[in-house]
């Protein structure tokens, strides 16, 4: 039970990571087109980003073999 858990949480974080600098980079080249990046959307975005992909995980993750 241990070891499933831990693997869990090992692929949510990295699933997680990735989430937030897809949406970092998706949203700094929005941004970057009206020539003014506001780092605080970009991180807000980023943030909400990776939280989603977290209770996402919740559900299941298919990196996981059952």
């Amino acid at each position: 039970m241990k070891q499933r858990l831990s693997a869990w949480a090992k692929a949510a974080i990295v699933r997680a990571i990735r989430t937030f600098a897809q949406t970092a980079i998706a949203t700094i080249g929005v941004e970057a087109v009206i020539y003014n990046i506001d780092w605080l959307a970009v991180c807000s975005a980023s943030l909400l980003a990776s939280l989603l992909s977290l209770l996402t995980s919740l559900a299941g993750l298919p990196e996981l073999k059952d």
